[in-house]
This record gives C-alpha cells, structure tokens and sequence, in this order.
C-alpha cells in the first residue's frame, strides 16, 4: 500500500509538473494575446492587430444600440484615462464593435467620438469580425427582441494588453474605478 501510494505521489508531482510547464511556454511565448485580424477603423482605414503593438492597450467590445453598459463603458474609458494624465498618454483605446450589421464605421466613429477622442472605433465585416471577437475569447450573441428588434449580449470587461500585445488584464463591468485607474497605471508602467 505504501508503494503504491508512493508511485501516485510521485505520478501526481510529475503532471503538476507537465502542466506548470505548459503553462510557463504559453506564458512567454512570443506570440501576441488574439489572433491575426483586419478589420476597419471609424474612419473606414484598414486596421490590424499591429495596431495592439508598440504601446499598452486597452480593448473594449461593445455596440452602440447597447442600452447601459457600452455607453457606459465608454465614458468610464474616459475619464480613467483622463485621471492618469501623462502617466496614461501612451495607452491606447478601441472599441470594437459586436454588431457590425449595424455599426458602420461613421455611425461608430460618431457615437465613440461624441464621448471621447482617445478611443478608436473598430468594425468590418460581421465574419471577420466574429473570427477577431473568438480569437480574444470574446462571447457575444445577437437576442431577438419582441418588438422584431434584436440586442446583443457580450461579454462587458475591458482588456489590458501590455505593449507586445500580450494579455495583462481585465477592467470587470462595474470595477471600482480607483482599481480600474490603478490596473491603467500598472499597464502603462509595463
């Protein structure tokens, strides 16, 4: 009994092993968090996942028929960015939409803009859009209304991305914003 006991201890530290080593080849790999994209900015100028590179960014995928939480979201963007000052200026803010059939990139770039100048509006072809949205392990999924409207539900935190592109963290729907502040400065010192 003990032998056997022994071999499972042994058979158990050596997969937590494989495991914790795994993790730390996905954890410094050279390959930016998401998938390759291309996509269209608010201005109707083509876009990449470059466009994450070089700079600390913050992703938020949203839509503007969105009732609360993307206008919301939105403003908050703002004013978090607006309270680091320069400790903040080299990080960079999208919106990608999760409704492209109706967000075009004027009607996006004028619903961004109307809140802030920091935030780049990013839409395109509802396709691509949905292979970006997966890639970055985005749910969103259009909900038929009664009055023959639809809404869209999805997932409502804001990504951190570090300046390689690599994920850093999460803003939760509703965080404090004295947290959420301090996550941005944490990212731009980064």
């Amino acid at each position: 009994m003990r032998i056997l006991f022994s071999v499972l201890i042994v058979v158990l530290i050596a997969s937590l092993g494989v495991v914790f080593y795994q993790w730390q080849q996905t954890q410094n790999s050279a390959e930016a968090y998401g998938v390759p994209f291309e996509l269209v900015d608010g201005k109707g100028e083509k876009i990449t996942q470059e466009a994450f590179q070089g700079h600390p960014s913050a992703l938020f995928f949203g839509f503007t028929n969105c009732p609360e939480i993307c206008p919301t979201t939105l403003y908050e963007m703002n004013g978090w960015l607006e309270a680091l000052g320069e400790d903040g200026e080299e990080i960079e803010a999208f919106f990608i939409t999760v409704d492209p059939e109706r967000d075009t990139p004027e009607l996006l770039n004028d619903y961004v803009s109307s809140v802030t100048d920091r935030v780049t509006a990013i839409t395109g072809d509802p396709d691509k859009v949905r292979a970006m949205a997966s890639g970055y392990g985005i749910y969103y999924k259009r909900q038929e209304l009664e009055d023959g409207d639809y809404t869209m539900d999805h997932t409502a935190s804001v990504f951190l991305l570090d300046s390689n592109g690599d994920f850093r963290s999460t803003i939760a729907w509703g965080e404090n914003s004295e947290t959420a502040i301090e996550k941005l400065r944490n990212l731009a010192g980064s």
